[in-house]
């Protein structure tokens, strides 16, 4: 049974999805809470504003008519990088490094490839996909 799932996870399109989805949801959660409760405060100090979000903002009013005003700002937009970057490191550093050393492994003969699927089930994939047709 250990085998099978190991087998099943180590499939590309597998673990393409978990990274996507699973991890990257879960990271976003610790992200968010690192920018709230350790960044902000920072910039906090630093920049006498909660967030980055009122830092380099600028009000940009129309020159005429009844068109209200808007706000640039700079400063939310580099939060969200800020975020994105942190999440694509911390999956990088979880996943795909861990990911590159076990194709190491594999490659150089330490970890088995897995075994090939059997006739029976090669046979069955194939009357599968004719009868999708």
């Amino acid at each position: 049974m250990i085998k099978g799932f190991k087998d099943f996870v180590m499939r590309g399109n597998v673990v393409d999805l978990a990274v996507g989805i699973v991890i990257g949801a879960a990271f976003g959660a610790v992200v968010t809470s690192l920018v709230t409760n350790v960044i902000n405060p920072l910039i906090a100090a630093v920049f006498g504003q909660p967030d980055l979000s009122g830092v380099l903002a600028w009000t940009v009013r129309p020159a005429e008519g009844d068109t209200p005003a808007t706000v640039l700002s700079i400063g939310a937009f580099l939060g969200s990088a800020l975020n994105f970057v942190l999440i694509a490191l911390a999956v990088y550093l979880a996943v795909v490094v861990p990911m590159n050393r076990l194709a190491e492994r594999r490659k150089s003969g330490a970890e088995p490839e897995p075994a090939a699927p059997a006739e029976d089930i090669l046979l069955l994939t194939e009357i599968r996909d004719l009868l999708k047709r």
